[in-house]
């Protein structure tokens, strides 16, 4: 597939309203991406847990209207809000060439989270995917055409990456590739369900989110994915994302827990490290983020386990062990961990299936 298929080109602009709805998970990277190209094509490959619990729920209703410039409210949490417009005015300025039935109607955008904003868990993925998929509903009713589930799904997360990067991660479970590479199906423009086989030991893997810090962040992804340009270590850094997708596909296949427990680890230290090598560079780890990581480290150890964590770019910790030791583990997160907390709250979740539609 190329952008131009992905282009409407004929559609019944006779319908007058209607009204969908759907949820759409976040998702944590494995192999991290950093770094992007014009029109949020990543500079590496990525992939990805894609999460149950942490979701976002959004519901448009769309209403035929005669002008021709773009018009819609937001509510988020049952309030209108106004804060998200110039996020969604430029996604829909993005899309339009793919989607050119967007002026043609106004939109209510009624949206909520199952965790909390800011939190450091990606909502810009799951609001984005959501979204993007409440389109694609619009545009499977006004379509002239039958819109097959596949082209569906991989146009939903093809306009989900003109809204956020990671979003297009968001559509498919349980593991999801986005990236051209040598290892795995994939495409630049979307996100791919992983081809690969998974080893029962990574069934039901678990991920407890800790809330380090509920603050916003203090670089925006935006400003850290343009500060790869430049970068002393870059090249480096996107052929080592393409080793360890590589790597990880074997591990995934084979169960090696021990390795995929470095692979992840180095990745999420890696995608810090070119935070703090950057110029301007920042740091947006906590000592609390330093104080968890050692604990974890300590654990792992003493108790022989396969718990360890990745990062976003942000300072809260994302704990991932096998679901046969969760109830070890979420002993250990309350006992030792909880503490390092923001309030001390933390959100239990796991790898769940995708996005689904509200009836």
């Amino acid at each position: 597939m190329i952008a131009e298929d992905f282009i409407l080109k004929n559609y019944n602009s006779n319908i007058e309203r209607g009204a969908v709805k759907w949820e759409s998970p976040s998702n944590i990277a494995l192999v991290k991406y950093w770094g992007k190209k014009k029109n949020q094509i990543p500079e590496n490959p990525s992939i990805s847990f894609t999460l149950s619990n942490c979701k976002t729920i959004t519901k448009l209703t769309y209403t035929k209207k005669e002008s021709k410039n773009f018009s819609f409210e937001v509510y988020f949490e049952g309030e209108k809000n106004e804060a998200f417009k110039p996020k969604i005015q430029t996604f829909f300025e993005r899309i339009e060439e793919y989607v050119p039935f967007l002026r043609d109607y106004h939109f209510k955008i009624e949206t909520s989270n199952t965790f909390p904003h800011s939190s450091g868990i990606a909502s810009s993925a799951s609001g984005m995917s959501a979204l993007a998929l409440c389109l694609m509903s619009v545009e499977r009713s006004l379509s002239v055409v039958e819109v097959a589930d596949k082209v569906f799904k991989q146009k939903a997360s093809f306009l989900a990456r003109l809204g956020s990067g990671s979003a297009c991660r968001s559509i498919e479970g349980e593991l999801v590739v986005w990236g051209q590479n040598e290892s795995t199906e994939s495409s630049d423009l979307y996100g791919i369900k992983f081809d690969g086989e998974v080893h029962p030991n990574f069934k039901d893997y678990q991920d407890t989110i800790l809330l380090v810090d509920k603050g916003e962040k203090q670089v925006s992804s935006t400003v850290g994915h343009k500060l790869m340009f430049g970068h002393p270590f870059a090249e480096q850094r996107f052929a080592q994302a393409h080793d360890n997708l590589a790597k990880l596909k074997t591990v995934l296949a084979s169960g090696d827990l021990q390795t995929f427990v470095k692979i992840v680890e180095s990745e999420a230290l890696t995608l810090h490290a070119m935070m703090m090598t950057s110029m301007p560079y920042f740091i947006l780890m906590k000592p609390n983020t330093l104080e968890i990581i050692n604990k974890i480290w300590k654990y792992r150890a003493e108790n022989d386990s396969n718990v360890c964590f990745t990062l976003d770019a942000g300072a809260n910790v994302h704990v991932l062990y096998p679901e046969n030791e969760k109830e070890s583990v979420l002993k250990f997160i309350k006992n030792e961990l909880a503490e390092f907390c923001q309030n001390g709250h933390f959100i239990t979740d796991f790898i769940g299936k995708g996005a689904q539609l509200h009836n």
